[in-house]
């Protein structure tokens, strides 16, 4: 069993990447147990998750649990110095309903249907050619 944090994002979706990316580096900066993949490189076999389940929302794998949503966001903000106090605050019973059913009704669903969007494009331009 790894004691590492592992972190599944969608670096296809330009919010997902500037998020991720600015997680990553400061777990890199403070050289934290954390690693971080693009699920747009494969490899999701130890996920147990396809390609568009991983691209619906956040998912977070530690001590071989995995965690999706607002959790996963929580186990990730945990194993941050910087960013503890935010799991402490959306962990809060009536904050973790409310960000929960904000990340899962509304943001989550609107991230992937513009990664959807984007997929799309290149197929529509060079059908046009």
């Amino acid at each position: 069993m790894t004691k590492q944090t592992q972190v599944l994002y969608n670096a296809a979706c330009p919010v997902c990447r500037a998020e991720i990316e600015h997680y990553a580096a400061y777990s890199a900066q403070h050289a934290l147990p954390i690693r971080f993949q693009d699920l747009n490189a494969g490899q999701l076999e130890a996920w147990g998750l396809t390609t568009e389940d991983a691209a619906r929302r956040l998912h977070v794998m530690k001590e071989e649990v995995l965690y999706s949503g607002i959790p996963a966001f929580i186990i990730l903000w945990q194993d941050m110095p910087r960013y503890r106090w935010l799991a402490r605050i959306v962990a809060v019973p009536g904050i973790y309903w409310l960000a929960v059913q904000t990340y899962d009704h509304i943001l989550a669903p609107l991230l992937y249907r513009w990664h959807k969007r984007r997929q799309k494009r290149p197929a529509e331009t060079s059908s046009r050619s």
